[in-house]
């Protein structure tokens, strides 16, 4: 079996399979709503034939996807935002662990701004559960992302995440391609940034030779990207309301799909992403084998320091963390007015949403606050 034929299920598409997937792009039904709104001002029949005309990942990202996300800036964002580009080596490869908070413009943002950087876009994961349909299937991987399992049974879930540990070392090393990956299993919808440990030792078991060397060797860069408006706080709310006591939430057909178009057309204000320093520069070169858990909880613990230290908080954060404190402690933070524009999104989402205020308050304000929190522990530990 080749590599390809290894990774099939869940790998992006290769250069012969592309000419295939732009023809299904193409003639889908949507295309002429999508080719509107990402080329205004062109007409639909000449996209058509631009997109029937691509023949790598590479080019439908910067013919296509790169379009689709200054459309994006333009119409949803103040202001876009990255440092610590200028301390990576464009020439070496990546895999970039990011907080998750917008399904797909925390990874989709990221690629305009490393290939303006001079940088090479990255391969992207992508949910099982979001990868369904054939264009949404068609456009996922052509572009570069390729499938993670979602839901498996304990049956198949150690399978799957040898797979997966297994395409993210040989995309790393092998096929040279940088990878981002969120630090959790779906989004952070109580503002509260935690990488999953098991993330971390799913990254190793393609390699369970020595921990420490199989951790250095994918050179892991936490990432922190900062809404100034969090994309979908409305419907996190709701989630985290309906799902508070343990109770087991349900997403309803479609759902998904709504939170994309929500995150995408909901403006944002500033985006911010925050590029942290490569983790094997401070593991050390080994660990014995009856020390590897506590060696994983070390790796996730400097993931959340680097991203809570360099999240960049905006007014609504220090809004949201003297509300819920009933305090002034940042008020030099922040304007009356930018206050003022805050409640009225809090009102907004009382108004949407069916239910105990004093509760709906208290999750609204967590989305914004916890950040603030800590970023505060954060520069403690950092000291």
């Amino acid at each position: 079996m080749n590599v390809t034929d290894q990774f099939e299920d869940l790998r992006p598409f290769v250069a012969d399979e592309i000419p295939a997937a732009m023809q299904r792009i193409a003639d889908s039904e949507a295309f002429d709503a999508l080719a509107r709104y990402v080329f205004p001002h062109r007409d639909v029949e000449e996209v058509r034939r631009m997109v029937r005309a691509i023949r790598t990942t590479d080019e439908f990202q910067m013919s296509v996807m790169y379009h689709v996300n200054l459309r994006i800036i333009r119409r949803s964002i103040t202001r876009l935002t990255v440092d610590g580009l200028d301390d990576l080596d464009p020439a070496e490869r990546y895999l970039f662990i990011s907080n998750h908070r917008d399904i797909m413009l925390d990874s989709s943002l990221l690629q305009n701004l490393l290939h303006e950087a001079g940088h090479r876009t990255t391969e992207i994961t992508f949910g099982s559960n979001l990868m369904q349909g054939e264009l949404a299937t068609a456009i996922g991987r052509a572009n570069k992302m390729f499938k993670v399992v979602r839901d498996s049974n304990m049956h198949d879930f150690l399978a799957d995440s040898l797979q997966l540990s297994a395409y993210i070392r040989h995309t790393l090393l092998e096929k040279r391609e940088s990878i981002w990956i969120a630090q959790r299993n779906g989004r952070t919808k109580d503002g509260d940034d935690r990488t999953d440990r098991g993330i971390v030792k799913m990254f190793a078991l393609s390699d369970r030779t020595n921990a420490a060397r199989a951790i250095r060797s994918l050179h892991i860069v936490p990432v922190a990207v900062s809404y100034q408006w969090e994309p979908c706080d409305i419907l996190k709310t709701r989630e985290l309301y309906l799902s508070r006591g343990g109770r087991k939430y349900v997403k309803q057909p479609g759902e998904d799909l709504h939170s994309i178009l929500t995150g995408i057309l909901q403006p944002k204000g500033c985006v911010h992403f925050a590029i942290g320093q490569p983790l094997d520069r401070s593991l050390p070169d080994t660990v014995e084998a009856r020390h590897a858990n506590a060696f994983y909880r070390t790796v996730a613990d400097e993931i959340d320091q680097q991203i809570h230290r360099n999240y960049r908080l905006f007014d609504n954060n220090f809004i949201a963390h003297d509300l819920r404190s009933g305090t002034s402690t940042y008020t030099d933070r922040y304007t009356p007015e930018a206050r003022t524009a805050f409640e009225a999104r809090m009102q907004q989402m009382l108004q949407e949403i069916d239910g105990d205020p004093s509760i709906l308050k208290a999750i609204f304000l967590g989305i914004y606050a916890n950040p603030v929190e800590n970023w505060a522990q954060g520069r403690i530990n950092h000291r």
